[in-house]
């Protein structure tokens, strides 16, 4: 036994430090076999092997190795009469799976073992979380538009109330897409493909069969970084740096504009300035005029000597982030001085910013360059939803996190407050006839951007929740969205804060852009599994079902996986209250992906009192206890396919 032990345990260490691969174990000239009862398996989901060594009873071991050829497993058995079965953990990278069987000191067999695939699911056993992916998904196959632009096939994920691909629509529904949706970049090629020489994009894509060319609203100031940022995540996803290097110069050419256009950059303060707009929207404050290519009463989209100029806070955050993406890729290319000279330019935004919009509690809405009245508002109380997308930005303190989301919750439950929820485009709205919009809806208050509550703002808060310590706020968030959205199988860009909603003819029932907030908000808030690395190389994995309470989640399956290709990262959570009849609770938790490396962040139960113990594949760790707020997480480190933690704590 003794010897087998010892065979076993080299061969295991030689595929671990790949010096072996088991296609190149030479198969024994016995009839022994194995075969697994699926030919294609989950991560982490069990299944049985059956094995036969003919004229054999005694110990046998069956080793696995993923498709990248790391060690997936030693599964020990016991042959009678020259059969016999094992439960095996399927993990590591996806593809088809080997495995040697060793009996008697020797092989015995080895071959395919199963295929491995994965699949973007969440399981905890409450239809609110478990259902929402399938519902999500369903809704934004119905946003998809695709068309021939420039002898090259467009396709991307169009704006609910306009049939044309929008880059910041796109761009924002990719956190939900990037599950099912396998072409990535011929969106942002298009953009790339569209911009002007001095760096400029438009918004929108053009359409030939409509006869709409590709347009730049003037007022917008935000469609550069958003065209970096897209560019950046789409990196993430595919790891195709081949294709990166060509976006490359384009990027860096947005990014120049945006720093020395003169409708673009306020050089007195050192950052992004904008007409006086709702938030990030195309239109600027004054009454309708009219538009002088069709001649008809329209929003004022354009620059003239009315203009009210002014620092918005969201497009500065938004520019912060794609500095430091921007930063990221140079650096991956080795353009070291350019890119610690964007950190430090989003660093000095940053600061600038705070210094100039942050009233302690949110940005104020809009700074005017030039101060005048806006009759009828306290605009200093306007809290606008770039302030829920900035959650995401990692541009924020944490002390500046907890505020906004403090601010959110205390006007949620204000005895005044008549909306349904709180997720405000605007609060308070402007009075009517602020910003004309020739006779549409958004002219009056608690319309459209104009103080409607629109779901993309409650996906970003709910994430933002999960990030920065009021996980229970976030799991709300995603309880009532789904209520909503189940009533009648819709989900609208924007409803009256009294609950009703307005569908004009070009207005799609399956608002992508909320919808995926609210997907990215289960998936990288609650579940927890974020990308750090791209392509799930590196995963820091955040499971927060403990601060579910009402719910009493006690059980979760989640994967993550790229619809582009195999990069993905699963685990299984599993919390019980009381074991072995002890005063104690157990935390046990495997994970699995495509990569390498993982961070974990394991929310621990409020009712926990002690970490009594914690190990990792066995062996014990010290514990290492993160604070947010008044939430405690567990940081364990861990690399390899092979992830099996269990915390042993004692209750308050």
């Amino acid at each position: 036994m003794r010897r087998i032990h010892r065979f076993v345990f080299v061969l295991f260490i030689l595929v671990s430090l790949g010096s072996l691969s088991p296609s190149f174990i030479v198969r024994a000239e016995s009839p022994s076999s194995f075969a697994s009862v699926q030919p294609v398996v989950a991560p982490l989901q069990p299944t049985t092997v059956h094995v036969n060594i003919p004229d054999y009873d005694g110990p046998a071991t069956l080793l696995a190795f993923d498709s990248a050829g790391r060690s997936a497993g030693t599964f020990p058995l016991t042959i009678y009469g020259g059969f016999g079965s094992v439960q095996v953990t399927p993990r590591g990278a996806l593809g088809d799976h080997w495995a040697a069987l060793f009996a008697n000191g020797r092989q015995v067999a080895n071959g395919a073992l199963y295929r491995l695939d994965a699949a973007t699911t969440v399981q905890t056993g409450i239809a609110a979380f478990d259902q929402l992916y399938g519902r999500v998904h369903d809704f934004m196959l119905q946003d998809k538009l695709g068309y021939w632009l420039d002898d090259a096939y467009v396709q991307g994920y169009r704006s609910p109330d306009s049939p044309l691909l929008w880059l910041r629509d796109h761009h924002y529904q990719s956190r939900g897409f990037r599950y099912f949706e396998s072409d990535l970049t011929s969106l942002p090629d298009a953009f790339r493909r569209a911009q002007q020489p001095d760096g400029s994009l438009p918004d929108f894509l053009a359409r030939p069969e409509s006869n709409i060319a590709a347009y730049r609203t003037p007022v917008e100031a935000d469609v550069e970084y958003l065209f970096v940022q897209a560019v950046y995540e789409t990196w993430q996803i595919t790891g195709d740096d081949e294709w990166l290097r060509a976006n490359l110069p384009a990027m860096q050419r947005a990014i120049d504009y945006t720093l020395t256009s003169p409708l673009r950059w306020e050089p007195t303060l050192g950052l992004v300035k904008r007409p006086f707009t709702i938030d990030t929207w195309d239109f600027e404050y004054g009454p309708s005029t009219i538009d002088p290519h069709s001649g008809q009463l329209a929003p004022r989209h354009g620059i003239d000597d009315q203009t009210k100029w002014g620092i918005f806070h969201g497009d500065n955050t938004g520019l912060a982030q794609a500095l430091r993406s921007l930063a990221t890729v140079e650096e991956h290319f080795g353009l070291w001085e350019s890119s610690w000279y964007r950190r430090d330019l989003a660093n000095q935004i940053m600061q600038r910013l705070n210094a100039l919009s942050w009233n302690g509690d949110f940005y104020t809405h809009h700074v005017k360059l030039v101060p005048f009245d806006v009759p009828g508002v306290d605009e200093a109380a306007q809290l606008s939803l770039s302030n829920a997308l900035a959650l995401n930005r990692d541009v924020l303190t944490v002390e500046q996190g907890r505020a906004i989301l403090a601010e959110y919750l205390r006007r949620r439950m204000h005895p005044n407050n008549i909306a349904f929820v709180e997720w405000w485009s605007i609060d308070p709205p402007f009075p009517f006839g602020s910003f004309g919009l020739a006779g549409r809806l958004g002219e009056g208050p608690g319309e459209y951007v104009n103080g409607g509550v629109m779901p993309l703002v409650g996906g970003e808060l709910s994430r933002g929740a999960f990030r920065y310590g009021y996980e229970g706020y976030g799991f709300d968030i995603l309880r009532r969205y789904y209520e909503l959205i189940k009533r009648t199988n819709t989900t609208y860009l924007w409803y009256h804060p009294t609950g009703g909603h307005s569908l004009s003819p070009d207005t799609l029932p399956t608002d992508g852009w909320g919808a995926s907030a609210m997907l990215a908000a289960l998936i990288e808030g609650a579940a927890g599994i974020e990308d750090t690395g791209g392509r799930y190389r590196s995963v820091t994995i955040s499971p927060r079902w403990p601060a579910a309470v009402e719910d009493d989640i006690t059980d979760v399956y989640a994967a993550a996986r790229y619809a582009a290709n195999d990069s993905y990262a699963a685990y299984r959570w599993t919390y019980e209250k009381r074991f072995v009849y002890s005063d104690q609770s157990r935390l046990l938790f495997e994970a699995t992906g495509s990569g390498e490396r993982m961070q974990l962040r394991l929310l621990l139960p409020g009712v926990l009192r002690e970490v009594r113990q914690v190990e990792l594949n066995g062996q014990p760790v010290a514990p290492v206890i993160e604070t947010v707020g008044e939430s405690r997480y567990l940081i364990v480190q861990a690399s390899g396919p092979i992830v099996q933690v269990q915390i042993v704590f004692s209750h308050r």
